[in-house]
């Protein structure tokens, strides 16, 4: 999967919702750890968009137990239209219950298959300061082919600094996707792409929206396009 470009991926654990995302994204996430047999619905999956698959652990917001989890994501990194998988900082690190060396195995499996690998933190009560958003990002997208950092927004200032962050980022040659959680930091996910972030995250239904503060696709495909096309 290509990163030099925004990319609008689909967050669904329903694969069988593909169609109903083409018109408006580039990608579905597969959130495995949402599913009910996972492997199963890639092996039957017959979709045209490429998958970037994520099986969430508990201790970051998911519902993965860590038993199996990352093999799980091994395998799934094997099928033709896995061009991406997500793998959290925390594990690659070995702060977690994953250890790294387990982590790390996963993300050279995953590139050996020719899968990007996305790097990922997610604080689910606030917003770091601003020289810990920097550092987290650093760390993220030294990680992987793309770091990735989802904090919670309690007010503006919070959106500030995760946009500096993101532009502080980019701008030093480092390929993030950034995103606020929460109703505060909602219009991040439309105005992040703008400052340097590369992917976003939308449910097709808004009724499944996987996270807090998350739009419709149809909605932030719209967004998006709207804010990159200049008026006449």
């Amino acid at each position: 999967m290509d990163f030099d470009r925004f990319v609008l991926t689909a967050s669904t654990a329903d694969l069988s919702a593909e169609p109903a995302a083409r018109d408006h994204a580039d990608a579905v996430e597969f959130r495995m750890d949402l599913a009910d047999d996972p492997l199963a619905a890639l092996d039957a999956y017959d979709g045209e968009l490429p998958l970037l698959v994520t099986n969430r652990a508990v201790w970051e917001g998911g519902d993965a137990p860590e038993e199996g989890r990352l093999a799980t994501l091994e395998t799934a990194v094997e099928h033709d239209a896995v061009e991406a998988v997500d793998v959290e900082l925390r594990a690659l690190t070995g702060t977690a219950e994953t250890t790294a060396r387990d982590a790390a195995a996963l993300r050279e499996h995953a590139r050996d298959h020719d899968a990007a690998v996305v790097v990922s933190v997610h604080d689910f009560e606030r917003t770091p300061p601003a020289s810990e958003l920097r550092e987290l990002l650093v760390d993220a997208a030294r990680e992987g082919d793309v770091g990735k950092l989802a904090v919670t927004a309690t007010d503006r200032a919070d959106t500030l600094a995760l946009l500096s962050a993101t532009y502080e980022a980019t701008a030093a040659g480092e390929t993030v996707a950034t995103m606020a959680m929460g109703e505060p930091g909602r219009h991040t996910r439309a105005v992040a792409p703008l400052y340097g972030s590369r992917i976003g995250y939308a449910p097709v239904d808004p009724a499944d929206a996987t996270a807090p503060g998350q739009y419709d696709l149809a909605t932030l495909a719209h967004l998006v396009e709207r804010l990159d096309t200049p008026e006449a």
